[in-house]
């Protein structure tokens, strides 16, 4: 379970006492998700999200986060909404760790998305983008291009214990993505985490986004890469080109795709691919003893960066231009 801190009922029911949202009816641990915990509260007033930000969440950028849910679901967004307590705050402090109530939000996530779903998940992602775009506070990217050479060097001299020849790869694709990583392209406030355990549907509809403390001022189009790489591969590699069509027929139907955007999409997509390879190259290298949480195995992004050195333009993921 991924639970990190362990909360008492006396500190819970303090802690919400200063909130007005009824009293306690339960409190369950969520087993999802691997940066923070998180805990089902049912109340008087209904249901919602706390979660406990744990140490390697930065706590000064808090306030993004929670900032930009309000204005998210302020502006129509199926997002969560912070709640704020009795003094107008949304963030308190619980067992030492800053902690947050969020609304809950109805749906499932899917395993084994379809066309229709990737479809239905490319114009929600357009329509985040485009609820953030007067957002004012803004977030550098600190897992872009230019910590990704840094991350590997962690990893380095024990990649090839990972899967024999991964080091000289990833040096390669370094080599490629720092020389020709796209500036310029019109950006605001990605999610940049837009994985199926961070969607919610309600039969073929999206019903909620969650999950937003990646979220950073970025790339559009990367924020699309990211989610390709995330929903049109199986864990073998397979790509489903299907799939990667409809998700951004969906995305371009709700915001259209400027022609840069779509040249930098082959570069995009190995970039994104390179980022959660190297992120789970370096976690699953460095697990700490009696670690709550299994990390994620990097050779499926590896695998996914085989496809993406093969990609020669946006044809190539599914892009058919439209009149």
């Amino acid at each position: 379970m991924a639970v990190y801190t362990d909360v008492s009922d006396e500190a819970l029911r303090a802690f919400l006492a200063e909130y007005e949202i009824g009293d306690l009816l339960s409190c369950k641990g969520i087993a999802e998700g691997v940066e923070n915990s998180n805990f089902f509260l049912h109340t008087e007033a209904g249901n919602f999200i706390l979660t406990l930000y744990e140490k390697r969440v930065n706590e000064a950028e808090l306030p993004f986060f929670i900032n930009l849910m309000g204005h998210l679901a302020r502006a129509g967004l199926a997002c969560p909404q912070p709640v704020r307590n009795r003094a107008g705050t949304a963030l308190g402090r619980l067992c030492g760790r800053p902690a947050a109530i969020v609304t809950f939000l109805e749906g499932v996530s899917l395993s084994r998305p379809n066309a229709g779903h990737c479809r239905a998940l490319g114009a929600a992602l357009a329509g985040l983008h485009a609820a953030g775009r007067d957002f004012r506070m803004r977030r550098e990217n600190n897992l872009s291009v230019g910590a990704w050479r840094p991350l590997f060097e962690q990893a380095e001299g024990q990649a090839d214990t990972v899967a024999p020849g991964l080091a000289a790869r990833t040096r390669a694709d370094l080599d490629v993505l720092e020389a020709s990583w796209p500036k310029g392209l019109p950006s605001g406030v990605i999610h940049a985490d837009l994985f199926t355990d961070n969607v919610f549907f309600i039969g073929d509809d999206v019903s909620g986004l969650i999950d937003f403390y990646f979220a950073c001022t970025d790339a559009f189009a990367y924020d699309l890469a990211i989610s390709l790489n995330a929903w049109c591969f199986d864990a073998d590699g397979t790509f489903h080109r299907d799939k990667a069509g409809a998700m951004i027929a969906g995305y371009d139907a709700v915001r259209r795709l400027e022609p840069a955007e779509i040249a930098a999409l082959p570069i995009l997509a190995r970039g994104a691919a390179m980022r959660f390879m190297l992120t789970r190259l370096v976690d699953w290298l460095n697990v700490p003893p009696g670690a709550l949480v299994q990390p994620k195995n990097p050779l499926e992004y590896d695998r996914r960066l085989a496809f993406h050195r093969g990609a020669k333009d946006a044809r190539d993921y599914g892009w058919t231009p439209t009149p």
